[in-house]
């Protein structure tokens, strides 16, 4: 497999894309990518997005000038149609906190690491989704959205000791910001949705 450095017609891509395997796509995007963990987890994301999982939208939700940085700068060019094959649209109308979520990882955001904006991007428009974050963003676990998260803000990382789920953990540090608690249990522990919030994410 070559990696060629442009975005293919669309109608031959994507029945070309029809015929592979996630683990196919992932295969041949890290064959044109270093070995970095953060390349890691933008081939699993974009490998589910080519096979329709997840919500990423059209151009994994970038613009379309950052989605062809990414291919050029993370993958050789790899050769990917722009469309969503699941045909999901992004209807931020309904994200009211869509700033706020931006800001927050950006303040957070790990000034060493690269493809942040990128990540940022992703993150918001993946939790338009009513799937686990991980789930949402294309990613293949849990433990994958949470090393990510490490690299990319570690001190937000930090923050969540208890292991709340990721999207629920957000979401809590936007209430928290504005003065906001919705929750009115003494602590999580003794919480009647507990499980809602914690605990294994399948």
């Amino acid at each position: 497999m070559s990696c060629q450095p442009m975005i293919q017609n669309q109608e031959p891509q994507q029945v070309s894309c029809l015929k592979k395997s996630r683990q196919q796509h992932y295969e041949e995007l890290m064959a044109c990518a270093g070995q970095s963990s953060s390349k890691v987890w933008l081939a699993q994301m974009i490998s589910s997005w080519l096979v329709g999982a997840g919500v990423l939208p059209d151009y994994l939700g970038l613009q379309p000038e950052q989605f062809r940085q990414l291919l050029q700068q993370c993958f050789s060019g790899y050769c990917l149609p722009v469309t969503a094959l699941s045909g999901q649209v992004s209807d931020f109308s309904r994200m009211l906190e869509k700033q706020d979520l931006e800001q927050l990882l950006s303040r957070y955001a790990n000034p060493e690491a690269e493809y942040n904006q990128w990540l940022i991007s992703i993150i918001v428009t993946a939790s338009l989704g009513s799937d686990h974050l991980w789930q949402d963003m294309g990613l293949w676990s849990r433990q994958d959205l949470t090393a990510m998260l490490a690299r990319h803000f570690p001190e937000l990382t930090v923050r969540n000791s208890k292991d709340m789920k990721w999207k629920k953990f957000l979401y809590k540090q936007l209430c928290e910001a504005e003065g906001l608690y919705v929750c009115r249990a003494p602590s999580c522990e003794v919480c009647l949705d507990y499980h809602n919030c914690f605990g294994a994410e399948v």
